[in-house]
């Protein structure tokens, strides 16, 4: 097969980014020993290969999350015993802070790969796994609990196995809204880079050569310049994968559409054009294609066991019920009481109050930024959303904008707050919605991009308008995202509220009263029984509010406002 003039491009590209990988990751085996004899430096020429690291970092905790989304979001969505537990458990553990997952697992990485790089390594990609998993296993289970009743029972006439009906109704289903959410994963995973990559635990200090450290040593020694330099290699950083990786996913995702008729602007990727016009490669290709064909249409009747599936309300599954929730009952008790039992050695009462004080304070914060992004973020994403167009050109300024670390920020705000003497209990609120105002925009405007265009040509010919053609339209069509998003931006708030209600710039400290900086004081003072209390106290308030408001919502989105 002689290569034509498409793979001539091409080729130079892919091996480029091979030998960038190949070279980053062999850095990784390095003895731990060379993070002090290279420490970090502010030398703006060292910032693309730590950018490098820093991307290849992300990109792993990428594909780790998008594995378990796949396996978490379909046991979730499948399964109501395992649903009623697992959900649940979402909810805990999109609410527990980054912080929170440090403190606990950069000892045990570092143990497990001793005297070597690997294991701080680990320890960063697991960081930041924790802000982007959470939010792409919501977006799944979601569009797994929604898919139209007549594609399901089109499936059941054609005989699909269960294998088949993922890999072929489910999956393409939910993947405009999966690779949205990726994008904005992607985007949480930078807005925590600091944390992820200089990790600080009490007396144990880690910074990996990336962008978030050299960040970090920026904001202790004031200098504005590295700043500059950190915003301008993270726009082109997000500019390179939004070409190169996210633009031709969402291209490719357009033909998973649920339509009858074809949209007039489908979005274009001149990468996946490329890629589409060679010869040579699209040879080598060709067998990876066969291959994930051929393990698709396989017919493996792969189930549930039939205790976690059932639906059935015989004395048989009613029994069955009470022994899981027995046993899930028993589960919780002993990890609840070993909990009391640690956070009680050096906690009293007294604490255990004013950590629920600060808790209802930093929950105030949250539910009005999230009204307040919803009713900014909500008619734009529809905007957006409906003209692929624009959307283009949005997105990787969307991007950008959702990976812009509140650390950026800290400048500005401790030097203006201390100049003028504003309150910080106000003051650092706005820092929050960089953690929250995303997460919505992103999913309404997957859920507009998914809206189907015989809906809308339907609602065009009818002349329905105006605020009729919000309410009857577009807001119940938009609707299950919404919810999505908005869970996952009440998740992401609290986690932003531990970077955003304590910050820093060299020795001048500002703090909000709020349960963010009570978290981020006591893990850099190492003091882990107050750590975990304000992380259970976190999930405690994270789950109730989802609890009491989202997850009715997401009913609602389940059995009145789904596409039949």
């Amino acid at each position: 097969m002689i290569p034509n003039r498409w793979d001539l491009i091409a080729f130079p590209l892919i091996l480029g980014f091979l030998l960038m990988a190949t070279t980053g990751i062999r850095e990784t085996w390095a003895p731990i020993t060379a993070l002090q004899t290279a420490p970090i430096s502010l030398e703006p020429g060292n910032l693309p290969e730590y950018a490098l690291r820093t991307t290849l970092r992300m990109l792993a905790a990428m594909a780790a999350s998008l594995a378990f989304t796949l396996v978490y979001g379909t046991l979730a969505a499948k399964s109501r015993r395992a649903g009623l537990l697992l959900v649940p458990i979402l909810d805990i553990l999109q609410s527990v802070p980054v912080l929170g997952y440090i403190s606990f697992t950069v000892t045990f990485f570092l143990a497990l790969f001793p005297g070597r790089v690997l294991g701080a390594e680990f320890a960063a990609i697991f960081a930041i796994f924790t802000s982007q998993a959470w939010n792409m296993t919501f977006s799944f289970y979601q569009s797994l609990r929604t898919v139209p009743r007549d594609l399901q029972e089109v499936s059941v006439n054609l005989r699909l196995t269960a294998w088949q009906k993922f890999w072929k109704l489910e999956v393409p289903y939910a993947m405009p809204g999966m690779i949205w959410n990726m994008m904005m994963s992607m985007s949480g995973g930078w807005f925590f880079v600091v944390a992820s990559e200089a990790i600080t635990v009490g007396d144990k200090t880690v910074m990996l050569p990336g962008v978030g450290s050299y960040l970090a040593l920026a904001i202790q020694h004031k200098d504005l310049a590295a700043v500059g330099w950190v915003i301008l290699t993270m726009s082109v950083v997000i500019l390179i994968y939004d070409q190169f990786l996210f633009r031709p996913l969402v291209a490719w995702a357009d033909k998973f559409r649920l339509e009858d008729t074809a949209s007039q602007n489908a979005p274009e990727s001149w990468v996946l054009n490329l890629i589409q016009r060679t010869r040579f490669i699209q040879q080598l290709l060709k067998p990876f294609g066969k291959l994930l064909k051929t393990a698709a249409r396989l017919r493996l009747n792969i189930s549930l066991p039939k205790g976690l599936h059932s639906e059935a309300h015989t004395p048989v599954s009613r029994g069955i019920d009470v022994l899981w929730w027995a046993l899930v009952g028993l589960i919780a008790v002993a990890a609840a009481s070993k909990l009391v039992h640690f956070i009680a050695t050096e906690v009293g009462a007294w604490e255990v109050l004013k950590v629920f004080g600060l808790g209802l304070v930093t929950l105030v914060r949250v539910s009005l930024l999230i009204a307040i992004a919803s009713l900014i973020w909500v008619p734009l994403g529809v905007l957006i959303g409906l003209r692929p167009a624009l959307a283009e050109k949005v997105q990787p300024l969307a991007q950008f904008l959702a990976a812009f670390p509140a650390n950026l920020l800290f400048p500005v705000f401790v030097i203006v707050i201390a100049h003028y003497k504003l309150n910080p209990d106000i003051w650092l609120s706005p820092l929050i919605v960089l953690g929250t105002q995303w997460y919505i925009l992103f999913n309404v405007i997957a859920g507009a991009t998914a809206f189907p265009n015989d809906f809308k040509e339907a609602a065009a010919n009818f002349r329905i308008r105006g605020w009729q053609w919000w309410r009857k339209v577009m807001l119940p069509g938009i609707f299950p995202y919404y919810v999505t998003g908005a869970i996952t931006a009440s998740g992401g708030a609290w986690n932003a509220s531990i970077v955003s209600e304590f910050v820093s710039w060299g020795d001048d400290k500002l703090a909000a009263h709020g349960l963010g900086a009570y978290i981020a004081q006591t893990t850099a003072a190492g003091d882990y029984p107050k750590i975990l209390l304000g992380i259970a106290v976190m999930s405690l308030f994270v789950v109730l509010f989802n609890r009491l408001l989202w997850r009715p919502m997401y009913a609602i989105a389940e059995n009145k406002l789904r596409l039949n």
